[in-house]
């Protein structure tokens, strides 16, 4: 992996080395910006003094993680409900994957399969879960047979979508440019 977002270069280079890291960002990015999401995991890491495992994270007492959330600046807008999700998320990593966060991915035999894995996951839902495969086809090279297809149109090259394309300041303008686009054209569709 090699992250380049327009993020702390310590907090990409978490992304890079901890493939959980990038799951937390993916899980804490709605609702705040993007930035904010995939920054969130290397300052979690700061205040626990360590970089969390799954196992870790899963056991960890709710109501201390949810003050570890909402310490200023808070990891989220919304600290207890995203604190008791990633503790979902790791739970699930930890129950189906014995913790391990590439077993997500690793091995999988195609696009289709990687992808249900995704949406299983808690607060995974079909977009997240699309973003995620695309992510990993993208910046990861996880690349199973139908990634693209299960991705969606986040899959598609050069899609500006989604974090998936984001790689520098312009590519994080394009997104936002589509993300813009997309709020204003549902806002016109509705009645």
């Amino acid at each position: 992996m090699t992250f380049s977002l327009p993020i702390d270069a310590e907090a990409n280079a978490l992304l890079d080395r901890d493939p959980l890291a990038m799951v937390i960002g993916l899980t804490l990015d709605q609702q705040i910006t993007m930035e904010k999401a995939f920054t969130s995991p290397w300052v979690l890491a700061q205040r626990l003094g360590h970089e969390p495992t799954a196992t870790e994270l899963a056991e960890f007492d709710p109501d201390e993680l949810i003050a570890i959330f909402a310490e200023p600046p808070a990891l989220h807008r919304f600290p207890k409900a995203m604190a008791a999700r990633v503790q979902e998320v790791c739970r699930a990593i930890v129950e189906r994957y014995d913790g391990d966060a590439t077993a997500i991915w690793r091995d999988v035999p195609t696009g289709a399969e990687l992808y249900q894995r995704v949406v299983a996951l808690p607060g995974f839902g079909k977009q997240k879960a699309q973003i995620l495969v695309a992510l990993l086809g993208k910046q990861c090279d996880v690349r199973p047979p139908g990634w693209r297809e299960a991705a969606g149109g986040y899959g598609e090259e050069n899609a500006y979508r989604s974090v998936a394309d984001i790689t520098d300041d312009d590519s994080l303008a394009k997104v936002r440019e589509y993300k813009k686009q997309a709020k204003a054209a549902a806002k016109a569709a509705k009645p």
